[in-house]
């Protein structure tokens, strides 16, 4: 016995006599049920350790001498050979990359140790060093799934409000005609309304009906007409008493539309959602408390949402439904309190489902979402909707964190409010969607930023320097009078070209005087260049032509390529006989070119 995380007990067995090794099988499967109880795993929990101990045991049947004399409190046969082998051989037994293997070993491990510390259970040989050593097996590594397209996530949520809809009205269907029926042993066998009063009121079990329904020839049609097309001649009782109490109850296919809504609704996955039950939620005039549980992380958050005030007032009808989790939980525990009733299940879980199985037994369990037939992929292909592989459900959960994260403006700590932030950038931050936007992101602060550094400088010519003594030239360049007469008495040159204004470069901070003067002048849109600045540019290009031969073509492009594509096309706006008078002056006044002691440094390390 094991307990499923909500005080009720179900059967989750391993029965030692399935193996040779049964001694060995007993030890596990004793310290499992006492971890499991102590830890109050969830029952998925549980049927991991005992798929663990199964795979072990069975290794030890096959591989291990003399298996029936196996037991953790003798050394012979050696066990802890036998578990290093197991370990060893593992990765073998799954895909490239599983994290199963890892996982198996650390339940083993994690049961072994358990009882190397119990004082009246021995435990010999070299286990216990095993236990504090290294587990043996890499941890592996999943595959992160991509997050539904936008178009995709409203394709879901709708078809999941229609077939909510489709169920709704089913059942209320099944239930007005079961309120027109009476006792089948009154009323008769074949009328459909009877037997589903019958099984409404819970006056006779599906079984009794089953052994009292006639044969299918003398069926009528209104009981037919409930009978599954192209239904096994060996199971029609059975398909027709499952098509009759699906008019009354939740089915696992009926609870996908369900999960689908509430992960969209609350942003959360999916065992969290169906995971809930009526204790967990807390209803407010104007909110909906809901206390989740995050079993991987072994976290509680709790949640608040606001209740639509509009869905109480019948004289309003949207044009399309609200993700109202307050109103979801609501139609979703009046579906399942009937089930959890008969079930005598306290608090009531949200996700119920009915069926009938063995002939014809009603069983009622939690929902599944991987249950054969009734799957997430299923329900995708009854409903008409594609979306792209993988089909999985959990995509959904990272399509809202990716709306979270376009909220919030990618500020993470908003983000990651239900994990940590390393988990976030681990499992979310690789999404497509988050790429696309984090690459606009960038590239408008590109844009931005080459925009006001990268403009490139304004070349002057001889006529264009005359005319700035009229003010609609200034007014052209952006210049008042003053800045035009500082800019042609050499107070703004800046040695290869002059400035509109030191003090407001788009290099340095506001008020600062440029920091990289001359070195990105030819990158910068302040600067002017005026037909004096002719020698110092000259100077200019041979050192970006010196530079080019001593850096590699990567760190030149990186550093100055930019800067020298713009100096050559202002080179190119001047004449010979002005870049030949330029190269005279260089020789007669013997110029060279003014850089900041820093840069020389730089270049000449």
């Amino acid at each position: 016995m094991a307990a499923d995380g909500r005080g009720q007990k179900s059967r989750v067995v391993v029965d030692p006599a399935d193996f040779t090794c049964s001694t060995l099988a007993g030890e596990l499967a004793d310290e499992w049920v006492e971890l499991v109880e102590a830890m109050d795993f969830k029952l998925g929990t549980a049927r991991q350790f005992r798929n663990t101990i199964r795979y072990f045991c069975t290794f030890v049947d096959r591989d291990v001498p003399r298996p029936r004399k196996a037991t953790l409190a003798h050394a012979d046969p050696d066990l802890h050979l036998a578990v290093t082998e197991w370990v060893r051989k593992l990765p073998a037994t799954f895909a490239a990359g599983s994290r199963s293997p890892a996982w198996h070993a650390g339940r083993l491990r994690q049961l072994i140790e358990r009882r190397i510390e119990h004082p009246d259970r021995p435990v010999v040989g070299h286990l216990s060093s095993w236990g504090k050593g290294a587990l043996g097996v890499r941890r592996g590594k999943s595959e992160e799934l991509d997050e539904f397209t936008r178009a995709e996530k409203l394709a879901l949520v709708k078809a999941a409000w229609a077939d909510l809809a489709a169920v709704d009205a089913r059942i209320k269907k099944g239930w007005a005609l079961a309120e027109r029926g009476v006792d089948p042993a009154v009323g008769g066998w074949l009328e459909p309304a009877n037997l589903l009063w019958a099984i409404a009121h819970d006056a006779w079990s599906t079984w009794e009906i089953s052994r009292r329904l006639p044969r299918r020839a003398e069926w009528p049609p209104s009981l037919v007409t409930f009978l599954p097309e192209n239904a096994p001649p060996g199971l029609v009782r059975q398909m027709l008493l499952g098509s009759l109490v699906r008019q009354l109850f939740l089915h696992n296919m009926d609870l996908h539309c369900f999960r689908i809504l509430l992960m969209a609704a609350t942003g959360h996955a999916s065992e969290e959602v169906t995971g809930l039950d009526e204790d967990d939620v807390e209803f407010g005039p104007k909110s909906v408390m809901i206390d989740f549980t995050k079993n991987r992380a072994q976290a509680e958050p709790r949640r608040s949402y606001g209740i639509d005030t509009s869905l109480a007032q019948a004289t309003l009808h949207p044009a399309h439904p609200r993700l109202d989790p307050a109103d979801l939980i609501r139609r979703l525990l009046d579906l399942s309190r009937p089930l959890a009733k008969r079930q005598g299940l306290d608090p009531v879980p949200l996700f119920l489902r009915a069926s009938v199985v063995n002939g014809g037994v009603l069983q009622i369990k939690p929902f599944l979402g991987h249950l054969q037939n009734a799957k997430f992929t299923t329900w995708l292909d009854r409903h008409g909707v594609s979306v792209s592989e993988p089909r999985d459900i959990r995509r959904l959960r990272k399509s809202g964190k990716v709306e979270k994260a376009v909220a919030f403006k990618g500020r993470v700590s908003d983000i990651a409010d239900d994990h940590s932030v390393e988990t976030f950038h681990g499992h979310y931050a690789h999404g497509t969607t988050l790429r696309v936007i984090s690459g606009k992101v960038i590239t408008a602060a590109q844009q931005r930023w080459f925009s006001q550094a990268l403009g490139g400088p304004t070349v002057l010519s001889e006529e264009a320097v005359e005319s700035l003594e009229e003010p609609e030239a200034g007014a052209v360049l952006g210049l008042s009078s003053e800045e035009i007469e500082d800019l042609r008495s050499g107070q703004l040159d800046m040695g290869v070209s002059g400035c509109r204004n030191p003090r407001q470069s788009p290099w340095g901070k506001p008020g600062q005087l440029c920091p990289v003067a001359p070195l990105r002048c030819f990158e910068c849109r302040n600067a002017l260049v005026l037909p004096s600045n002719l020698p110092q540019m000259l100077l200019f290009a041979d050192f970006l032509e010196r530079m080019q031969m001593r850096l590699t073509p990567s760190h030149f492009d990186a550093f100055w390529k930019q800067s020298r594509v713009n100096l050559l096309a202002a080179l190119k706006a001047r004449s010979d006989a002005e870049i030949a008078q330029a190269r005279q002056q260089i020789v007669d006044d013997q110029l060279t070119l003014q850089l900041p002691l820093s840069a020389h440094v730089e270049f000449d390390s």
